[in-house]
């Protein structure tokens, strides 16, 4: 393996930590609603809720042009509690 490819993807995985770390800290703080999502998928979620910080993780890994920083940040203004 290419060191640049092996830079690429530590990068990748502490901004996936750090995205894991604030969703983590939204789940924490009460000032935001931080409800689990619904699937589908019965065999990955037995009660079809999937855990907050799964779900936008997911999307994310979805979603690879979605800028992880901007996703927080609207994240943060759509689930403020007013």
């Amino acid at each position: 393996m290419s060191s640049a490819y092996m830079k690429l993807k530590m990068k990748r995985f502490m901004q996936e930590l750090e995205v894991t770390q604030e969703l983590q800290a939204l789940l924490k703080d009460d000032s935001f609603r931080t409800m689990p999502g619904y699937s589908a998928d019965t065999d990955t979620y037995p009660d079809n809720a999937v855990p907050f910080v799964q779900g936008h993780l997911n999307y994310l890994k979805r979603h690879p042009q979605v800028d992880p920083a901007h996703y927080l940040s609207n994240l943060r203004l759509m689930l403020k509690v007013r």
